[in-house]
């Protein structure tokens, strides 16, 4: 475990403090403001470790590290060093991504594009010699100062003719030549484009290939620079409303319309970005890239999703060089040292003397890795290298990585090619792409939105299990994002209380119990004991199948319909008459048997109170924890197909049973009589399992009769198969006020279902109500139909 310095982030936080004193960083130097930095990464530096412990991760917290430890830095300085001497780290002057408030570069996974409402200006360059010119579009009128050329696409019919010619740059007055280039977007604005080198990726090219001069208008701050003339020293986006009020008074503006468009922002403080030529650092990332490409298409790293394989792969085959450098002060300072000479020398400690000219008081490059460089090195800085240790050689490569989908290439990708190029083979087998949590209208958790939930507060509320259980049962790899509710918790909470109520029944019948050391299940069983065992062997089977396939949601769904619908509401019920009687011991046997293992199968999921019900268990071994115990083994000689098909009876007759009673409201505490119609054939079947419906239906007796037997009067009925089930109803309920009741529902049923017809057949509500409003009533109809066709039939077996 542990965490990275995040760099940019960091540093932001701490500049904002200091402003509000009225200083900057610069104000305190570089030693200083990495003091006050350190202070404050020692005050909220921890606070995801303390949210991980608190949640039950299961990390070996003795070995948490920081990205700024001792070794770690080493391991960052000897990854750049080995990367340098290669060659595949290299200095150059490029256009990257800059931040004018982080006044930093940043790399193109690290732009967050946001949809924005623009200004697209038309405006006219007058023609050199004084004819019309050429209309050109743009959303930046501020940076026309910087204006080299006018280009259009060779083959525009409505250019072809002006291709050599030049125009004047509007407020400045400077000679534009008119270039024809084939990645001119005909259909954007006019067709015709304006050539700024200095502040566009596109036009940075086709200057470079047109030979073309390259002006900068503005500052690493964002304001206009000395170029601007008149506008130096403002902000670019007031620049922009001065610039277009003086284009618009000299007659340059043809016409305005809205424009939406996606523009870049820095994804740690939210600046607009922009695009910058500066001197950085990058790493080749081709070389690096094959490797990584090879291992993926190989099937020895494996993605699930697999889905996210294609787009890993569709990414790395374009993949560009990476900007490393960052202008920070917090963070792996760069391990460069220049000369006056010219000379530059890759070393982890200042050289004593400059190897070309003997020269001392070399000078450190200023500038920082990015932080996903040191992350980058996670899997193998961790475990001791570049160090040989035996840690590396133990637990190398690894098992699995968790992540998100965000960091794929930030921080998968680049692990991947780090760990084959410092370790020859690739630092984990399997990437787990986990769903991405949103709130409940499906927007991303931020703090400053006031999106952002507090897992601590859910923790504290209903439980750090039931958070866990209701976060994992929706972790599909179908759906990668998972809308976030507090109520999916409080309805775990409920699965958790189930659970313990469970346990307590469980251990306030195991007096005297002794678990049997061979492991086995043995005694006298029935059933009830086959049946649930049975059961308890296949969730074994699938939970342990489903975990290996990263399927946490189907995982959690069978844990919970077994520990809940067949562990808690059935064979519970039937142990308990069992439990004073001559089978006690198997009973208890089957119970501890299948609690202890489930709480097994559950643990990786609900960790605190499956350890607290495991440690409260009788035990036959000395394992001191849930967490180190054997998983449990799927023994097929306990899956029992004729036990789960009886039981399978008994559950439709008590369900029927039970629905009858429910349907006729007999009170709860009154026991019935219970009459089974079913061809002879059956009635061995249903002779076993008639103690078991007789405690679960409340059932005075239970009568079995032949298909061709008489027929109870005045019973209610149900149909399970080729088995009827009758109440006498007689002496049980008041028959007359049972009739009258009926009367009424039909009565309301009947209304009801005439006032959704009249809906549906209406041809104007058909036709403007949206499709699922009509889908619904659609499905209300059923219902009400299917009612009133149970209220008849009520009716008549009253009266028969």
């Amino acid at each position: 475990p542990g965490t990275d310095h995040a760099g940019i982030a960091t540093q932001n936080v701490v500049e904002r403090d200091l402003a509000r004193e009225g200083l900057t960083r610069e104000d305190l130097g570089r030693e200083r403001f990495l003091e006050r930095v350190w202070r404050w990464k020692e005050q909220y530096g921890n606070i995801i470790a303390e949210q991980l412990k608190s949640m039950g991760c299961a990390c070996d917290w003795d070995r948490f590290v920081f990205t700024l430890d001792p070794h770690y830095y080493d391991a960052v300085m000897e990854a750049f060093i080995r990367l340098h001497n290669k060659g595949y780290i290299y200095r150059g002057t490029y256009m990257v991504n800059w931040c004018p408030r982080c006044r930093t570069g940043i790399s193109d996974l690290e732009v967050d594009h946001r949809e924005t409402d623009s200004t697209l200006f038309y405006l006219r360059y007058p023609g050199q010699d004084g004819g019309a010119g050429i209309v050109v579009a743009t959303q930046r009128p501020e940076t026309i100062l910087a204006d080299v050329a006018v280009a259009v696409h060779p083959d525009d019919e409505r250019y072809r003719h002006l291709i050599g010619q030049a125009v004047t740059l509007p407020l400045v007055g400077r000679r534009l030549p008119i270039i024809a280039d084939r990645r001119v977007q005909r259909e954007f604005g006019t067709g015709a484009v304006k050539v700024t080198p200095g502040h566009d990726p596109l036009d940075y090219e086709i200057g470079r290939d047109h030979g073309l001069e390259t002006l900068v208008a503005l500052d690493e701050h964002g304001r206009m620079n000395d170029l601007a003339g008149r506008y130096e020293g403002m902000d670019r986006f007031a620049c922009r409303a001065a610039i277009a009020e003086d284009l618009a008074q000299g007659g340059f503006v043809v016409r305005t319309e809205p424009y939406r468009t996606s523009i870049g922002h820095c994804d740690r403080c939210g600046t607009v970005l922009e695009p910058y030529i500066s001197e950085q650092w990058f790493c080749r990332m081709k070389e690096l890239a094959a490797p990584a490409i090879r291992a993926v298409e190989e099937g020895r790293v494996r993605f699930f999703p697999e889905r996210w394989q294609r787009i890993f792969l569709d990414w790395m085959a374009e993949i560009r060089d990476w900007c490393i450098s960052r202008q920070l002060w917090w963070g792996h300072r760069i391990p460069v040292w220049y000369c006056p000479c010219g000379e530059i020398v890759a070393s982890k400690t200042s050289p004593a003397a400059c190897p070309a000219c003997g020269a001392t008081g070399l000078r450190q490059d200023g500038d920082v890795l990015d932080t996903w460089f040191s992350s980058a090195l996670w899997p193998i800085a961790t475990l001791g290298w570049p160090e040989e240790t035996a840690d590396l050689a133990y637990f190398y490569p690894t098992a699995v990585l968790a992540t998100a989908r965000d960091i794929i290439f930030l921080w998968v990708a680049r692990m991947i090619m780090f760990g084959l190029e410092f370790r020859g083979d690739v630092p984990f087998r399997d990437v787990y792409i986990n769903p991405t949590v949103l709130n409940i209208e499906g927007r991303r958790m931020s703090k400053s939105l006031g999106t952002g939930i507090d897992p601590l507060a859910q923790i504290a509320r209903h439980g750090a299990d039931a958070l866990r259980f209701s976060l994992l049962l929706r972790c599909s790899q179908a759906q990668q994002d998972l809308r976030f509710s507090e109520k999916m918790v409080e309805d775990t909470r409920n699965f958790s209380n189930k659970i313990w109520n469970a346990a307590r029944f469980v251990r306030m019948n195991l007096a005297g119990f002794r678990p049997d050391p061979t492991g086995g299940w043995h005694g006298h069983l029935d059933l009830a004991d086959r049946w649930i065992r049975s059961r308890y062997a296949r969730t074994v089977r699938d939970v342990t199948a489903l975990l290996d396939a990263y399927e946490f949601d189907k995982a959690c769904r069978a844990l919970y319909d077994f520990v809940w619908s067949e562990f808690c509401d059935w064979y519970l019920e039937l142990a308990k008459p069992a439990l004073s009687g001559p089978r006690r011991a198997a009973v208890q046997q089957t119970l501890w048997g299948v609690l202890s293992g489930t709480m097994a199968l559950l643990h990786p999921v609900m960790p605190f109170i499956t350890e607290e019900v495991w440690q409260s268990l009788p035990r036959d071994h000395e394992t001191p924890s849930l967490m180190v115990a054997q998983w449990p083994g799927f023994d097929p000689s306990l899956v029992d197909e004729e036990a789960e098909e009886a039981m399978g009876l008994l559950m439709d007759l008590v369900r029927a049973g039970r629905g009858i009673r429910a349907d006729m409201h007999v009170p709860p505490g009154r026991r019935v009589d219970l009459v089974l119609v079913a061809p002879a054939s059956r009635h061995s079947r249903l002779d076993q399992i008639r103690p078991a419906i007789a405690h679960l239906v409340r059932a005075g007796r239970v009568e079995l009769r032949g298909s061709d037997g008489e027929k109870p009067s005045q019973a209610a009925a149900a149909l399970v198969g080729d088995v009827e089930v009758h109440i006498p109803l007689a002496g049980v309920i008041d028959l007359g006020r049972e009739m009258a009741r009926l009367e009424a529902e039909l009565a309301r049923v009947e209304t009801d279902l005439q006032r959704v017809r009249a809906k549906l057949n209406d041809r104007e509500f058909v036709s403007r109500a949206p499709s699922e409003v009509i889908e619904r009533e659609r499905e209300r109809e059923a219902a009400l139909e299917r009612r009133k066709q149970t209220v008849y039939r009520r009716k008549r077996e009253l009266t028969a």
